[in-house]
């Protein structure tokens, strides 16, 4: 049986998986470009588990604005609906493989919490 998500090196797992699958993709690869050639991953990955561990254990160690952030880069580089259905499909994947239980189906839920929201407020819902 798979353990469910419980620390910091559990949610590192997920994140650095999740961004391999990420920045070998396509159609993802652009968004994260500036970021591997300025050789930043790194940093990026510290502050994603960051945010993701604030989330999913309180531990406040996140102090940025995530959505600030995405709409700011998505005046530069437009996101579209499938760049949410696949940063979605990835993460629930890469969450599956390693994990079961209500922290991990905690962690899919803010994931899709966020990219509705994030969608929204970048206007990629139709009204048709």
């Amino acid at each position: 049986m798979k353990p469910d998500i419980t620390s910091r090196v559990d949610i590192e797992q997920v994140v650095r998986n999740f961004y391999r699958k990420l920045t070998n993709d396509q159609t993802m690869y652009p968004f994260f470009r500036e970021i591997i050639e300025k050789k930043q991953l790194e940093h990026h990955l510290t502050i994603i588990v960051d945010f993701w561990e604030d989330l999913l254990f309180h531990s406040c160690k996140y102090k940025n604005n995530p959505m600030e952030k995405h709409l700011d880069f998505h005046q530069q580089m437009s996101f579209t609906k499938d760049h949410f259905v696949l940063w979605l499909a990835y993460l629930s994947e890469i969450i599956d493989y390693f994990f079961k239980g209500e922290v991990a189906e905690n962690m899919k839920a803010r994931a899709n919490s966020i990219a509705t929201v994030m969608q929204l407020k970048m206007n990629l819902y139709s009204d048709s």
